[in-house]
């Protein structure tokens, strides 16, 4: 959800990423109704409004303060759009609240904003120094990063960050982290970097293109609001809201994210899934989207110039071509826990 962010300007100045390729993936039609499920700054709720002067659009972000920020922009627009403050895997919920029951095409760009990494008093980046929040919604009441930190075992620490940071260095980390909070309380970013950045071992210090504690920070932000699973929620259920002809284009920035979302898209867009064994198809399953790109689309670098965040950013993008001849499968862990797997992997249990 990396956006541009002028602390000196209007909100209107804010840009997204990928603009004019989530545009070309929505392809947003005239009278058409669409869902931003992390409205963010409302950079692209505005680009798909902005097509044609009956558009309207559902817009939903966990972040208050990032809503607020996003009416401002979009008060432009007049009652054609509408605001919700809740997770984007409950979009059916407000979807009922309009009325509506299918959507013309949906957008998801998962990650965190540049006005929540710049504003140290949340907790998401080791830049500055603030409490160890990275709550994206922080009315939720749902456990902070502090909690993590200081309260989960040193087991629990380090599959989180070997798993969802991808940190190979996880068990020094997590062990540090252990022995510190037995003298004091973690009650900082500044802090918790310092211990990371302890952990490393020199050599990998001095051949480190980013700062240790980048993994780190990633896996406790992930951890603490679920990331993965408010992605596997929604997938689960977003295709049936889309008619024939529907669009859905999801940005990620985190290779985990991007998976599932290529192993879903994969998945819709198969056809027969009979047993190899079986010589003659009998489950007669069609496929329910056709894949817009057969890669992900990656920033420019004009656009890198101008917005480095955007560097990990990936589009992917599906338009519905059929209704499911069946019960659709689901986004499922294949085991309990990611401790029992030695991974984060999910599968489409069918």
């Amino acid at each position: 959800m990396t956006e541009i962010l002028n602390h000196n300007a209007e909100p209107a100045r804010h840009v997204p990423v990928l603009p004019a390729e989530t545009l070309e993936a929505l392809s947003p039609r005239a009278g058409g109704r669409y869902l931003d499920g992390t409205l963010g700054l409302g950079g692209h709720a505005s680009a798909v409004l902005g097509t044609a002067p009956d558009i309207e659009l559902c817009g939903l972000d966990r972040d208050e303060e990032a809503m607020a920020l996003a009416k401002q922009r979009l008060a432009v627009f007049g009652n054609r759009a509408h605001f919700f403050h809740c997770n984007y895997s409950d979009f059916t919920g407000p979807l009922a609240e309009l009325g509506w029951d299918k959507i013309d095409g949906a957008l998801l760009d998962i990650g965190v904003s540049s006005l929540q990494l710049d504003e140290a008093g949340r907790g998401f980046s080791f830049i500055g120094d603030g409490p160890l929040d990275m709550r994206m919604d922080q009315s939720s009441g749902q456990p902070s990063a502090w909690h993590w930190v200081n309260r989960e075992s040193f087991a629990k620490l380090k599959e989180c960050i070997a798993m969802l940071g991808e940190e190979p260095q996880a068990g020094r980390i997590a062990r540090v982290i252990v022995e510190a909070r037995q003298k004091a309380s973690i009650d900082t970013t500044a802090e918790l970097a310092a211990l990371v950045e302890k952990a490393y071992p020199a050599a990998w210090r001095a051949k480190a293109r980013r700062h240790p504690a980048t993994r780190t920070f990633q896996a406790l932000r992930m951890a603490v609001n679920d990331e993965l699973g408010e992605l596997r929620r929604f997938l689960d259920n977003i295709l049936a809201y889309l008619p024939i002809g529907g669009r859905l284009a999801v940005i990620t920035f985190h290779s985990l994210e991007d998976r599932m979302v290529k192993q879903a898209m994969r998945h819709w867009a198969e056809g027969c899934r009979c047993p190899r064994h079986v010589p003659v198809c009998v489950c007669h399953h069609q496929p329910e989207v056709r894949i817009l790109f057969k890669k992900p689309v990656t920033a420019t670098p004009e656009e890198l110039a101008v917005n480095p965040r955007s560097s990990s950013a990936k589009l992917r993008a599906v338009e519905k071509i059929a209704e499911a001849t069946g019960s659709r499968s689901r986004l499922r862990p294949r085991v309990s826990t990611a401790a029992e797997a030695g991974c984060w992997h999910w599968c489409w249990d069918c």
